[in-house]
């Protein structure tokens, strides 16, 4: 199938673009998903100066490559989030300013939709991040959470990225909410909620990513059945998870990635535990002809090393669903 295969430069941004795009192009890729941070794309830049986003393309098509989609997760995370000195290391520091919490989440608003207007300057469609949560660290119900709180939570959310989706339906652009643990939505339950939230706003949609669900126990299959017409991106990434007990469970103990004591962990792709096949399958059912994006992320192996293999294995594993029964041969017009 001719969906475009992409690499997610969010964890190559110590990098300079040009570095990355020339080794990107060695290993197969045909484009790059921008993160909004190191030099990769510069929000900011591309509002200020008309030049800047011609000069993106210019770029990356030296390299034989395309762009169709931005991430800021970062500052996206900001929006939602009660801000602590953590997300000072995150920021843009037009965006952390004097760290005023309430001034933090108002300036993050504020960046999301110029990423939007961004976007729109590229010629993107979608912008892919987080949403930040204030209720994620009530996730663990003890002591008891009121189910007020949890629905103020989602009041909330809607009041925050409302005035910001409907900038993104301004600039022609949708936002894709990677579904992810510490998010408003986390698993299916929760992101039926959130697009309740906003009341199915048209601007509101996923950037589907298995490996955040799978290790959690959520039918990440299902979830493409469940949201495919909202599904508008698609991270390509894998997880590992234990058959047996383990000193560090879900939850992870406090461990860093890597660490053997854990149930799971990210994992290159094709090494983990994630059904790609029926990823695979399933987004063809529902129609999606996006970007498959490599997100690469295995903190026992070269990157480089990995980054090639998980082109490889994306390319072998994509196929277009069929356009006929495959007996339909057998049918005679008699």
């Amino acid at each position: 199938m001719n969906r475009p295969l992409t690499l997610f430069t969010g964890q190559w941004a110590d990098l300079p673009l040009e570095t990355l795009a020339e080794k990107a192009a060695s290993w197969g890729y045909g484009g790059l998903e921008l993160a909004c941070w190191g030099d990769h794309f510069d929000v900011e830049a591309a509002l200020r100066d008309p030049a800047y986003c011609a000069g993106r393309h210019e770029l990356l098509a030296r390299f034989g490559l395309e762009v169709h989609a931005i991430s800021n997760h970062l500052v996206g995370q900001a929006v939602c989030d009660g801000i602590d000195e953590r997300h000072r290391g995150i920021l843009p520091e037009r965006v952390w300013g004097d760290g005023d919490p309430a001034a933090v989440n108002q300036r993050a608003a504020e960046e999301m939709m110029n990423t939007a207007r961004a976007a729109s300057r590229l010629g993107v469609e979608v912008v892919n991040g987080f949403t930040g949560s204030a209720i994620w660290p009530f996730l663990y119900s003890f002591p008891p959470v009121p189910e007020d709180w949890i629905e103020r939570g989602y009041e909330s959310f809607a009041e925050r990225w409302t005035p910001v989706l409907n900038v993104f339906d301004t600039e022609g652009v949708t936002f894709a909410l990677e579904v992810h643990p510490t998010e408003i939505a986390f698993d299916i339950v929760s992101a039926e909620r959130a697009l309740a939230a906003v009341d199915g706003h048209p601007r509101f949609g996923f950037n589907y990513d298995p490996s955040h669900l799978a290790y959690q126990g959520v039918d990440y299959l299902g979830f493409i059945d469940r949201f495919g017409s909202r599904i508008v991106h698609a991270h390509m990434k894998d997880v590992w998870w234990s058959d047996v007990p383990t000193t560090a469970g879900v939850f992870g103990g406090h461990t860093d990635f890597g660490d053997g004591r854990r149930y799971w962990d990210f994992r290159s792709l094709g090494r983990g535990r994630v059904d790609f096949e029926g990823v695979i399958r399933a987004l063809n059912r529902v129609g999606y002809t996006g970007p498959l994006s490599v997100e690469w992320e295995d903190s026992a192996m070269d990157r480089e090393h990995g980054a090639r293999e998980a082109c490889e294995f994306v390319r072998r594993l994509d196929f277009p669903p069929a356009s006929v029964d495959f007996d339909a041969a057998f049918l005679g017009d008699s």
